[in-house]
């Protein structure tokens, strides 16, 4: 296979965890890193073994020898740095969510088609095995017909206003850093078809949605979300059927575990795919793939599926009569 070119745009912690994975992933090279500043784009290409390192985001975007372009800047930053990725002719995987609202992202993927480029969200959870075994079982028809479907995502966190997370104008709040793990999973069980949806919010920090509740009610069946700083969860996700159900282990976007039960609850099958790395390695895998066969756009992460996701944020912040700093 054809060796692949990564360069890295942001130096923070979600990097840290990106590198050591793309470092265990077969043919992929650690071409360049990129920060606002030399001092700490250079610490991190030693740290990590990057063959170049750069003091602006530009200068990584114009290295002719990057085939792919991993961003984790703060969201906030993440329409014009995927902008600036396209201009110069750079395939891009973005951290989720991909753009503050769905307008932005029409607007990149517009882009991305017009210049034949790969792009992708970085939604690392739908790339992981025990979630594509749970998909696997659902299709199979083992639980049956879904009825009911939760998935939560709280931490807690402790208030700073200067991190990203409570601060508006970094595109901060539970809604764009957790909920889009919950309606990833729950849309991608259930679709996007739903005939109402209900929520409420809790607004705080620097004006950011600290917690929210969110009902998605389907023809048959619910969906109910929890997400939010202000207390630690398990983050259990469990998909309801007619016939069983479908269980994941805590913190259900990111672990290796998934289990299938009848509808009298007794275990029928377990799934248990230990990480090669962190899991940070599936999406890595999965871009290269689609790379090395010419596809602009994933299957597992279909853009037009980040889209409706984003567009469904939109709606929820329109409710809530919440906006982000420079929309």
């Amino acid at each position: 296979m054809k060796k692949t070119n990564w360069g890295i745009m942001a130096t923070g912690k979600i990097t840290e965890s990106f590198a050591n994975a793309l470092n265990a992933v077969p043919d992929a090279c650690l071409c360049a890193a990129a920060s606002r500043s030399i001092e700490k784009a250079s610490a991190f290409a030693e740290k990590f073994g990057a063959v170049k390192a750069y003091g602006s985001y530009e200068e990584l975007a114009r290295d002719g020898n990057v085939d792919i372009i991993y961003i984790a800047t703060p969201m906030s930053c993440h329409y014009e740095n995927v902008k600036l990725c396209f201009e110069y002719g750079k395939n891009v995987l973005c951290e989720k969510t991909l753009t503050l609202n769905g307008s932005q992202l029409e607007e990149l993927i517009g882009i991305a088609r017009e210049k034949g480029l790969f792009f992708m969200e970085a939604m690392w959870m739908k790339c992981l095995p025990h979630f594509k075994k749970a998909l696997e079982w659902y299709r199979e028809g083992r639980i049956g017909s879904i009825k009911a479907i939760k998935a939560d995502f709280s931490n807690a966190c402790d208030y700073d206003e200067n991190d990203r997370l409570f601060r508006n104008d970094l595109g901060g709040g539970a809604l764009l850093d957790l909920c889009v793990y919950p309606l990833s999973l729950v849309t991608s069980f259930l679709g996007f078809d739903y005939k109402n949806i209900m929520s409420a919010v809790h607004i705080g920090g620097e004006n950011v949605d600290m917690n929210e509740a969110i009902i998605m009610q389907y023809e048959d069946a619910f969906a109910s979300i929890f997400t939010g700083f202000c207390a630690e969860n398990e983050n259990r996700a469990v998909i309801i059927g007619e016939k069983g159900r479908i269980s994941t282990n805590p913190w259900f976007f990111c672990t290796d575990t998934v289990r299938l039960y009848d509808k009298s609850g007794a275990l029928v099958e377990e799934s248990i795919t230990p990480h090669i790395k962190n899991g940070y390695e599936y999406e890595i895998i999965e871009a290269q793939k689609c790379l090395n066969e010419g596809l602009k756009e994933s299957p597992v992460i279909p853009l037009p599926d980040t889209l409706k996701i984003l567009r469904i944020m939109d709606g929820l912040r329109n409710d809530w009569k919440f906006r982000f700093d420079g929309e």
